[in-house]
């Protein structure tokens, strides 16, 4: 492989392990405070993709008219359909306000997750704190079934594409981007777009732990809740803002998968599998483990996915993951950065 090929397949391990950092994280964050394993983290993604179809499709609810302009073969006026935004605030900037839905979809999903995620933890992960690991992984599995049923029945079994801005649609010339004119390779600029969103969320979420006091006593809840409590700090309530928190990061995290990858009501299956075991090799409830395991994990695939990798190994691609998984678990039990003790009883 030369250089242009590597790289090709590093941006490759990129984009794939921003997803699976994102997803990862949301998960560690929810296991780390609440000491929960949410099987229903993939569903809050698939929900904040559909965030961004069911905006597409309401910008785009359009009035019927006949234009007496435009006529079939036999002469007859056409039906023309005009968007409700176009006729408000006019062609060019309707238009516009469609074409960016995906990015404008993150205001509608902030609220929309906060609420869910509250009204999850509330309404039924509270019950399970003490209950063993395996009925958390049963009802919450249960619930992602039940979400996926619910996406299934109101937007249907196939994909629902939504496509990125007109401007970011095209590729970006790698070697321009960062001033090499030795690099050779061109990348399509919503996934680039996509590894930097995800470093930002990626970022903000550290340094609202490292450097708010919120953050800092969240930390510390994590460390030692019962001291915490005994403080008279109400760290029940801290919690549930970092569900609703996690939540966000779940949806956010969707939003903008949706042009890489339209989503179906399977989008959340999907991505359980492969999420929970980014955590479990990261280390269960170690934040930079969950990220750093995306990240190292996006990168094996990608390169377990060229062709001189499948015809040493034929399938490798489809089993490198789990692979790297096993023999991690079997080493280090407790994943690369977790707390020792954790997952080695």
């Amino acid at each position: 492989m030369d250089l242009d090929a590597i790289l090709l397949q590093v941006l490759n391990g990129l984009d794939k392990g921003s997803a699976y950092a994102l997803i990862a994280l949301g998960l560690t964050l929810i296991f780390g405070t609440l000491g929960v394993v949410n099987f229903a983290h993939g569903a809050l993604f698939m929900v904040g993709a559909f965030c961004a179809v069911s905006l597409e499709r309401l910008l785009t609810i359009s009035q019927i008219s006949i234009d007496e302009s435009k006529t079939d073969f036999l002469g007859n006026p056409l039906e023309v359909e005009t968007p409700y935004i176009e006729m408000w605030f006019g062609e060019a900037i309707g238009q516009g306000i469609i074409d960016w839905s995906v990015p404008l979809a993150i205001l509608l999903t902030i609220p929309v997750m906060l609420i869910i995620g509250i009204a999850m933890e509330r309404g039924l992960i509270k019950h399970f704190y003490k209950r063993p690991h395996a009925d958390q992984i049963l009802v919450t599995f249960g619930l992602a079934i039940v979400i996926g049923e619910i996406i299934k029945a109101s937007f249907g079994a196939t994909e629902n594409p939504v496509a990125a801005p007109a401007a970011l649609a095209r590729v970006t010339d790698v070697g321009a981007l960062v001033g090499a004119d030795t690099i050779n390779v061109t990348y399509p600029s919503w996934r680039l777009i996509y590894m930097a969103f995800a470093a930002v969320v990626i970022g903000a979420i550290f340094a609202f732990l490292q450097f708010t006091t919120f953050g800092m006593v969240v930390r510390a809840g994590m460390a030692d809740r019962e001291t915490v409590g005994l403080l008279g700090i109400d760290i029940d309530r801290r919690f549930t803002i970092m569900f609703a928190i996690a939540a966000v990061v779940a949806g956010l995290a969707g939003v903008m998968y949706v042009p890489i990858k339209p989503p179906s009501y399977e989008l959340g299956m999907q991505f359980l599998v492969i999420s929970f075991v980014v955590v479990v090799v990261g280390g269960m409830g170690s934040l930079p483990g969950a990220v750093a395991a995306g990240f190292l994990l996006g990168l094996l695939e990608a390169f377990a996915s060229t062709e001189w990798a499948k015809d040493i190994i034929p399938g490798i691609d489809q089993i490198i993951i789990y692979v790297v998984a096993i023999i991690i678990l079997l080493t280090r039990p407790r994943g690369l950065m977790g707390r020792k003790g954790v997952m080695e009883e």
